[in-house]
């Protein structure tokens, strides 16, 4: 009997995932999905599983709109292309929600979609500021899109055990934006 060995992914959009990769973001904003309570980090270290949504154009900043056609195609009807995970650098929960625009340039998002699809929505969950290590993986993983990958969930397990390559920012700039976040926001 062989086991199969599963990682942890996060879902998150794809424009995110290159976003996270051309150094262009370092925080994931995070509510949890529609069927989950609250969002909870289940794993300090993960893969990115992309999304995609062609109607957010908008909720894109307009400088890193270039993103979105280019990452739409890791995510399609029929699969995925898992190119990169994240480490877990802190998890801050949200307590001034009005500071969020002062971490506004470590996220690809415009303040409107901060404001309605994170805040707004579901307004007595607290939003939670992950500050991430993210890394690519040494070889893109193309993946069958399955039912289970489906639905309004934060994460899902993948049959996949990748190499990691060499993450994005070194680690005492990713403390250092950690402890800035944390007394900002949290």
């Amino acid at each position: 009997m062989t086991a199969t060995l599963t990682t942890p992914a996060l879902k998150e959009w794809s424009a995110v995932v290159h976003a996270l990769l051309d150094g262009r973001q370092t925080v994931l904003l995070r509510k949890g999905g529609i069927r989950e309570k609250r969002f909870e980090v289940t794993a300090s270290r993960f893969l990115l599983f992309p999304t995609v949504a062609h109607s957010h154009l908008e909720r894109v900043r307009p400088e890193h709109r270039t993103l979105i056609e280019p990452a739409a195609a890791d995510s399609t009807d029929a699969e995925v292309v898992v190119r990169a995970g994240a480490q877990v650098v802190d998890a801050v929960e949200v307590t001034r929600p009005e500071n969020l625009e002062l971490i506004a340039h470590q996220h690809i998002w415009t303040a409107e979609s901060v404001r309605e699809d994170r805040l707004d929505f579901r307004p007595r969950h607290r939003l939670t500021v992950l500050v991430v290590s993210a890394a690519p993986l040494l070889e893109p993983v193309r993946l069958t899109r399955t039912p289970e990958y489906r639905g309004c969930t934060s994460w899902v397990d993948l049959p996949i055990a990748p190499a990691w390559g060499t993450p994005v920012h070194d680690d005492a700039a990713l403390a250092d934006l950690a402890a800035r976040v944390r007394g900002l926001v949290g």
